[in-house]
């Protein structure tokens, strides 16, 4: 009787196991047939980098949180129409993108709350290197805001989300020239806006 109870929760720990090892090309493909694990080993993979995408488009850590439910279930919804012909991450940040711009859409008289994704805490640094980081990221933050949001979205999606141009394209539905254009403008005023705020490196 031992026996017969136990193995469910190790085949559970088995599978887990298994999935958590797959691609997210294999995990999209196994949300389509319905399984559950991949979806969760997914959602782990994925939640932190789609909460600070969210968090600089929204500016609010509450909208943020908000909306990324509404995201994963969307991944979990449309997992059979994944076509490949975007990475995963580019897909995912696309339906990220378009649920945020539906929740500001919908914001009319709301205050925005002056939110930074980098006060994501990392369980790996001390409390020097994360007072270190804390000032920075407000540096950071301040100067981005300042940014028009066209070119802080490029800026976020190019350097903080690794996203190619042609990635960056995508996402956002617009010529790969114009990407460009809009990455060498953003570079620009952030480079003179963070030599401003005393980080003479500039940008990146």
């Amino acid at each position: 009787m031992i026996h017969r109870v136990a193995a469910p929760q190790h085949a559970g720990r088995a599978l887990a196991g298994a999935v958590s090892g797959t691609s997210d090309e294999d995990l999209i493909r196994r949300m389509a047939a319905g399984e559950r694990m991949a979806m969760k080993v997914f959602y782990g993979r994925h939640h932190v980098r789609v909460h600070r995408f969210l968090v600089r488009l929204l500016r609010s850590d509450t909208a943020a949180e908000d909306v990324i439910g509404d995201v994963f279930f969307d991944v979990w919804q449309q997992a059979n129409r994944y076509e490949a012909r975007a990475s995963v991450t580019t897909w995912l940040l696309s339906i990220a993108r378009f649920k945020a711009l539906s929740q500001l859409r919908r914001r009319t008289t709301d205050a925005l709350e002056p939110e930074a994704a980098e006060a994501i805490a990392d369980d790996a640094d001390d409390p020097e290197v994360t007072l270190q980081k804390a000032d920075k990221a407000a540096v950071m933050r301040q100067c981005l805001d300042r940014l028009p949001p066209i070119h802080r979205e490029v800026i976020d999606l190019v350097y903080y989300h690794e996203q190619s141009l042609d990635e960056v394209a995508q996402i956002l539905g617009i010529p790969e020239n114009t990407v460009k254009t809009r990455v060498f403008h953003a570079r620009k005023r952030l480079s003179d806006l963070l030599a401003a705020a005393g980080i003479d490196r500039g940008w990146p």
